[in-house]
């Protein structure tokens, strides 16, 4: 059974990020995708210049909608914007039985603040003990326990303990800031803690990897996977597709990963294949 993914989230026109990466992330990784958006941004690989938003109560009916047609094996939560669409979502998923991925976006990758201070409160008591799993980078985790960034393993597990006492379900810290060769992820769950090795990749092309892991998890959870697994496949895929991230030419600052590498090189592949 193909299953059905909702990612509620912002817009990003330029196709690296935000909804539209959780779509070919989803997608990829072979769910159905659904989406329900958030806000409307002015961005391309450069950064945001404007962002619009779509009005709370507007949000929680695209949910509804949703939930009263469609089997929805798991949600993705990114870019929420502000402490009133936090609450429209979270009134929205409460008492549903369903796995939900809470992807903290904070600030989009050229710098520009994607959430507003007020939002940070409602994030910790009405989404955090919704989340099956929340996958903040290390400035996200920081900002979510209102304390400084980590830049060790030791201190990445211990903010990991820390998010997780706040009630989600567990904590996948993404240790792509730290220094080093390595990009480690750090999983925080109910059987202690699991790390996930790849190596750091030289490029500029990462415009939005978290968007893609956490749908890709949300993806691998909806498929019956246990959370180690998910997240295991979720980084092998997210790791293909920065590798791949140069084969593609898309603007001129941080560009996106690239989400179909794998369906692209098989096809091309096939198409070598077959007779002229």
């Amino acid at each position: 059974m193909i299953p059905n993914v909702l990612s509620i989230a912002g817009s990003d026109p330029s196709g690296g990020a935000g909804i539209q990466a959780d779509l070919k992330s989803i997608s990829a990784n072979g769910g159905f995708a659904m989406a329900a958006l958030t806000a409307l941004t002015v961005q391309n690989t450069a950064g945001v210049s404007g962002i619009h938003l779509v009005p709370a109560e507007f949000v929680r009916a695209q949910i509804d909608a949703i939930f009263a047609d469609i089997r929805v094996d798991a949600v993705k939560i990114g870019m929420i914007a502000t402490a009133e669409i936090a609450e429209a979502v979270a009134d929205a998923l409460e008492g549903r039985a369903v796995p939900v991925v809470l992807d903290p976006v904070m600030i989009a990758k050229g710098g520009a603040a994607l959430l507003q201070p007020d939002a940070v409160a409602m994030i910790r008591t009405r989404l955090l003990p919704l989340a099956t799993v929340v996958t903040p980078n290390l400035p996200e985790a920081a900002h979510l326990l209102d304390s400084e960034i980590t830049t060790s393993r030791a201190e990445m597990e211990e903010q990991g303990r820390a998010l997780r006492a706040l009630s989600p379900g567990a904590v996948l810290i993404k240790g792509g800031h730290l220094e080093g060769a390595g990009s480690p992820d750090c999983l925080v769950f109910e059987d202690g803690c699991r790390w996930f090795e790849s190596p750091r990749r030289e490029t500029q092309n990462t415009h939005g990897t978290g968007c893609t892991l956490s749908s890709a998890l949300a993806t691998q959870i909806a498929k019956g996977a246990d959370l180690p697994k998910a997240t295991e496949a979720a980084k092998a895929y997210v790791s293909h597709a920065i590798a791949h991230a140069d084969d593609l030419r898309v603007g001129h600052g941080h560009g996106p990963t690239h989400h179909f590498a794998a369906l692209y090189a098989a096809y091309s592949s096939d198409q070598n294949g077959s007779p002229s």
